[in-house]
């Protein structure tokens, strides 16, 4: 009798032992997850963030809209992140500083002026060709490849990320050809930010491009990951 009930209380105990081990196990795994995924958007839990939208993106009925509702998906995955999140217009002038920029949309046609800023003074390499009739409208140039804009079928977004010197925390570039590349890019980081920093050398600095495919049927969701272009967009910073 007193030998079953001691395997019986070794069982218990076994058991308990078992599930307070697997707990532990799964919640370090979680916050590896959660710590990893904070490291490549260059966010710590509480400390402020500064997401930057196309100037038009409040506009009713402009395709822009698609932009702030890329910013909303952006902001639930920072207050995921333990982030306070604020939000400004891409007119914005100055460092971000403190905070960790995460800065939306193209600059042609005056979408983020702040884009065509950043794009000047961080990745000489990457020109963004203007709005026209040719088959290089919108292009986008990476040391003199480039990646074109089919309207409704395919497109490209430019992600960087950089520390300005004068800042302690870093940008995040979101640079689509249209609204569909924005929202795109940036549903694509947060499933496949692990791929990513897989691809690039350094999370802490790097230029990516992102296709979008079949737009015409299956909108911002046809994603992948087109070319680690950090080299040549950095070239002669």
């Amino acid at each position: 009798m007193d030998s079953a009930l001691v395997n019986i209380g070794l069982g218990l105990l076994t058991s308990l032992l078992g599930g307070v081990l697997g707990w532990l196990w799964e919640r370090g795994r979680r916050r590896r997850v959660v710590y990893r995924k904070a490291a490549f958007f260059g966010v710590r839990p509480g400390e402020p963030c500064l997401i930057v939208l196309g100037s038009k993106h409040d506009s009713p009925g402009s395709a822009h809209q698609r932009d702030a509702r890329a910013g909303i998906e952006l902001a639930v995955l920072l207050a995921g992140l333990g982030c306070q999140v604020a939000v400004e217009g891409g007119n914005l002038r100055g460092g971000n500083e403190d905070r960790t920029e995460f800065c939306i949309g193209g600059p042609v046609g005056g979408a983020n002026p702040r884009t065509g800023g950043h794009l000047a003074a961080h990745l000489p390499g990457v020109t963004i060709r203007p709005f026209g009739t040719g088959e290089d409208a919108v292009a986008i140039d990476v040391g003199g490849r480039l990646y074109r804009f089919d309207r409704g079928t395919e497109e490209f977004a430019l992600v960087a990320r950089f520390t300005p010197p004068e800042s302690t925390r870093p940008v995040l570039l979101v640079c689509g050809q249209s609204s569909v590349g924005n929202q795109a890019a940036i549903t694509f980081l947060r499933r496949e930010h692990a791929q990513v920093a897989a691809a690039v050398t350094s999370v802490h600095r790097f230029c990516v491009l992102i296709r979008i495919g079949h737009i015409d049927t299956y909108l911002f969701h046809r994603t992948s990951l087109e070319q680690d272009v950090s080299a040549a967009a950095f070239a002669h910073e």
